[in-house]
């Protein structure tokens, strides 16, 4: 057994049962369950087109899969963005791959980020999914400083089909996720 299947076979075989215990369900597929998670890097206005170019190879490093290019979907005059412009990147990992990248979130990224003392339970959005921040890329193995055009944050959303935040309250922190004490 690969280290990317371990999650995921874990979620089979023991989060599984657990959580259908601790919610209640009847049923093996009312349990919440992982759909996708979207790596998001925004670099906005940049005037050195090598800023989005790092970005995306960064991005690429992190996840194994390569990045879209996002554009603008408004034009912005305070920000002086025009409608189309490329203003990021990102990536959607289902499956096998959205478990690999969420073990080694979880248990590597997170834990060697300094003063880490957990996530914050309150970026639920009421339907089940959650969305975190990381303030820069050079926080996973994979990227190497000497790789980075210029250090920039990410927004990691996870999806699920979780009812209630309380439901993938319980499914994330199965998976091994750091909450914080309260």
């Amino acid at each position: 057994m690969t280290m990317n299947m371990l999650l995921h076979e874990r979620y089979r075989t023991e989060v599984v049962p657990k959580l259908r215990t601790e919610l209640g369900v009847a049923n093996v597929m009312q349990v919440p369950r992982l759909v996708k998670v979207v790596v998001n890097m925004g670099v906005g206005k940049h005037d050195d087109p090598k800023v989005l170019e790092g970005a995306m190879r960064n991005l690429a490093q992190i996840t194994g899969q390569r990045p879209v290019i996002t554009r603008a979907k408004k034009s912005i005059s305070d920000f002086k963005i025009r409608q189309g412009e490329a203003i990021g990147c990102m990536v959607t990992l289902r499956g096998v791959r959205a478990f690999e990248f969420l073990n080694k979130l979880f248990n590597v990224v997170m834990p060697g980020i300094r003063d880490f003392k957990g996530v914050s339970r309150d970026s639920f959005d009421g339907r089940g999914n959650y969305t975190l921040g990381l303030v820069e890329q050079t926080v996973f193995p994979e990227v190497s400083y000497d790789d980075v055009t210029r250090t920039q944050g990410m927004d990691i959303t996870i999806r699920t089909t979780a009812g209630s935040d309380r439901e993938a309250y319980e499914l994330l922190k199965a998976l091994g996720c750091p909450f914080q004490e309260s």
